[in-house]
């Protein structure tokens, strides 16, 4: 196809109705249109008819809260309590904001290739056509061995989670792990429309808690708690702002504790990359993706910042009780400052529900994992760099043989269920392997989109008829470029002090995995690095140029339907 039909094609127009989400086609212009996206990706109409293609089921609310919702994970419940003991809470406030303004330009970036090109999976296809094969391919297979060993990880941190409650510790653990695991795979399984509907509840519930744990925050920091006892900013003066984190020297040790936080804020922003892999799989990509997008530094700032900021405010970095719980690796809500601070005001009953979120929260990051574990997969076969027999998907557009084999993964939670030691001990490094396989699926995008940008240039197309253009491009896709790769090269500097091997194969072992990929599929294809002016940024394109009049564009006919349209 030529380049000036792609430049034509991408100025779209909607077509006004009324406020159904439902597209304006029948059920057989549905499967004409799967077929079309797949005849345009893989260059016959044969093999799309045999293999078929993933569905357009994910609604804009799907969307809206499955990006809202893959910011919100065990991280600001949990894992924010690590950073707060170890840096205290002004560390943890810069920490979390630096990273999450790197973390908005990282998806600015991806948010205009993918709106661009809304392929299922979409990263590994990116870094293949826009950068090398080689990239593609390692980028593609260390986000899916990651995706399924976290998808491990979540599932065994639910099952943990319940024996929080006394009434479940009498229950073996694998009894837990068992029923996530059915269900997990029974929202991934039958059509994508399930797992959008999954993640909208999850997210809402989600949403709902933080929203009401940061404004009783507010409340308790302002004395309207039980006990009436005002806090203000006490903690920052008393035990202090900036916790000491390995040196004694107070501006070494100052500086090291909040880097710490850096690492500790990435591993908790792991995951917002979600909505761009199912871009593939959105109603109306081209404005849903950008409208998902866009909001992403709003809910940073909410969720993260604020966050933050309220756990600092409420807690100090040395009470008891949670250093206690991170010692003793309490179960469940008992190592959450959130609870902590509940715990402080003498609030009894809260703590069960954030328990209970928690436990929902984990739930939905391993429904999520393998929804993106198995959309890596096949974007991989796409690729050309896995089995061919991996793009079957169902009559409902679902990639089965992917779903099953990233799902077959998640038996390797048993594994934490050993009491003996070894079994448990193997799990863990399985775990070890994934430390920062998240950090290098973001360098991958930022490298990506730098190279795209050129390619556009050197194909003339001209970046102001975009439907999206992030600003400030090329040069917010190089700083977060190199931020997230100072994090990836220093994530590992507590354990030089004292030096402790296995913590240093746990804080680097992603780096040999991620370029051995990269250097096997290099040498076993001879690839060569994509020169822009040939890079492909045309196939599949011409399909989902065509799909974009039949999308209603939805007008509100009142005040209510206009609020709702604006959050999903």
């Amino acid at each position: 196809m030529e380049k000036e039909e792609g430049m034509i094609d991408e100025q779209h127009g909607m077509k006004e109705t009324g406020s159904d989400e439902a597209p304006m086609y029948s059920p057989t212009g549905e499967k004409d249109m799967r077929i079309s996206e797949a005849a345009d990706i893989y260059g016959d109409i044969g093999t799309a008819e045999e293999y078929g293609y993933v569905a357009r089921g994910l609604k804009s609310r799907h969307i809206q809260f499955i990006a809202l919702g893959g910011t919100i994970g065990t991280g600001l419940f949990l894992g924010i309590g690590r950073a707060l003991t170890s840096a205290g809470p002004l560390s943890i406030l810069l920490g979390y904001t630096l990273t999450g303004v790197a973390v908005y330009g990282m998806m600015q970036s991806l948010g205009e290739m993918a709106t661009w090109l809304p392929l299922p999976g979409a990263i590994p296809q990116f870094c293949a056509r826009y950068v090398d094969g080689a990239m593609g391919f390692a980028v593609g297979w260390n986000n899916w061995y990651s995706s399924a060993i976290t998808l491990c990880a979540e599932i065994s941190a639910a099952s943990l989670v319940i024996d929080y409650w006394q009434g479940a510790r009498g229950i073996n653990v694998a009894a837990w792990i068992s029923i996530i695991i059915v269900v997990v795979v029974c929202l991934n399984i039958f059509a994508v429309s399930i797992y959008g509907e999954a993640e909208f509840c999850f997210a809402s519930i989600k949403i709902i808690t933080i929203v009401g744990l940061i404004l009783l925050a507010l409340i308790l920091d302002l004395g309207g708690g039980p006990t009436h006892d005002r806090v203000g900013f006490r903690y920052w003066k008393n035990p202090g702002a900036m916790k000491l984190y390995i040196s004694t020297n107070p501006n070494t040790g100052r500086f090291l504790g909040f880097f710490s936080t850096l690492v500790n804020a990435a591993f908790s922003y792991g995951g917002v990359e979600t909505v761009a892999v199912a871009a593939g799989e959105a109603e109306n990509p081209r404005k849903n993706i950008p409208k998902a997008v866009r909001r992403v530094f709003w809910r940073i700032l909410f969720f993260y910042v604020l966050g933050s900021l309220a756990i600092g405010v409420l807690v100090p970095y040395n009470d008891a009780n949670l250093l206690s719980a991170q010692a003793n690796n309490a179960a469940g809500a008992a190592t959450s400052p959130w609870v902590i601070a509940i715990d402080r005001a003498q609030i009894k009953v809260l703590p069960s529900i954030i328990n209970a979120v928690i436990l929902t929260s984990a739930s939905s990051s391993a429904n999520a994992f393998l929804y993106t574990g198995s959309r890596y997969l096949y974007a991989l076969a796409q690729n050309g760099q896995a089995p061919r027999l991996l793009l079957t998907c169902s009559k409902n557009g679902v990639p089965y043989y992917c779903v099953i084999i990233t799902a077959s993964i998640s038996l390797l939670t048993y594994l934490s269920c050993s009491n003996s030691g070894g079994a448990a001990k193997a799990f863990e490094w399985f775990q070890n392997l994934t430390t920062i396989a998240g950090l290098f699926t973001w360098v991958s995008v930022c490298f990506a989109y730098v190279q795209f940008h050129k390619a556009l240039a050197a194909q003339g197309v001209d970046r102001n008829s975009l439907v999206f253009r992030s600003p400030f491009q090329p040069y917010v896709a190089w700083a977060a470029f190199v931020f997230f790769s100072i994090i990836i090269v220093f994530n590992g500097f507590y354990v030089f002090s004292p030096w402790n091997v296995q913590n240093f194969i746990t804080a680097y072992i992603g780096i040999p995995i991620y370029f051995g990929l990269y250097a096997f599929w290099k040498v076993f294809k001879r690839t060569k690095w994509v020169n822009p002016a040939e890079a492909d940024i045309y196939s599949g394109k011409a399909a989902l140029d065509a799909a974009d009049a039949q999308w209603p564009d939805l007008v509100p006919r009142n005040m209510l339907e206009r609020i709702w349209f604006w959050i999903a």
